[in-house]
C-alpha cells in the first residue's frame, strides 16, 4: 500500500515536473553563457572561461535551487492540496476511524519519493543547464565548440556535485516536509 503510492508521488513529481524542469533550466545555461560572453568580452580573462562557469554556476547553486524553488511551487502547493482537500472533505477523519495511521499513509510516502525524484530532476536540470551554455554560445558563435568543452572539462571538483546533491536533498525534504504539514 505505501509503496503503491510511493509508486504514484515518484510519477507526479517526476514525471510531472520534467517538462517545466527541462524549460527553466535550457534558459538558466543559456543566459548565464550569453551574459558571461558578453561581460568578458575585450578582457584579457580567456574565452573557454563561460564554459567553466556555466557548469560550476548550474552545479553549485542554479539547478538545485531555481529547480527547488520550482517545485516547491508546483509540487508543493499539489500536495497541500491534495490533503487540504482530504481534510476538508473529512476523508482524514473516516480513514482514521478506520485505524489508518494518516500521517504515515499521507505524508511518508511524498516525503520520501520527493527524496528520491528531486535530486534526479536537480541532476538533469544541471545537465540541460549545461546543454542550454552550450546551444546558446556555440552555434551564434561567441565562442568555439573547443572552447566551451574545454572549460567544461577545466578545472572540475567532484565536491561540488556531492554538494548539488546534498542541496537537492535538503531542499526536497524541506519543500514536502512544509507542504504537507500545512496541508494536514
Amino acid at each position: 500500500m505505501y509503496w503503491n503510492e510511493m509508486m504514484r508521488q515518484m510519477n507526479d513529481i517526476g514525471i510531472g515536473s520534467l517538462v517545466i524542469v527541462g524549460l527553466i533550466s535550457v534558459f538558466i545555461g543559456a543566459v548565464a553563457a550569453v551574459q558571461f560572453a558578453y561581460q568578458l568580452n575585450g578582457q584579457l580573462i580567456p574565452r573557454y572561461y563561460i564554459g567553466y562557469i556555466v557548469r560550476d554556476l548550474a552545479i553549485i547553486e542554479l539547478s538545485p535551487t531555481i529547480t527547488c524553488l520550482v517545485l516547491a511551487g508546483k509540487v508543493g502547493s499539489n500536495m497541500a492540496a491534495e490533503i487540504g482537500g482530504m481534510r476538508q472533505k473529512e476523508h482524514i477523519d473516516a480513514m482514521e476511524i478506520m485505524g489508518v495511521n494518516t500521517s504515515a499513509f499521507l505524508v511518508l510516502p511524498k516525503v520520501l519519493a520527493a527524496m528520491c525524484v528531486i535530486p534526479l530532476l536537480v541532476a538533469i536540470s544541471a545537465f540541460v543547464s549545461i546543454i542550454g551554455g552550450y546551444l546558446a554560445t556555440v552555434p551564434t558563435d561567441l565562442i568555439s565548440n573547443g572552447d566551451y568543452v574545454r572549460g567544461l572539462r577545466s578545472f572540475f571538483v567532484p565536491y561540488n556535485v556531492f554538494m548539488m546533491f546534498v542541496k537537492a536533498f535538503t531542499y526536497s525534504f524541506l519543500l514536502t516536509s512544509i507542504s504537507c504539514y500545512q496541508g494536514y
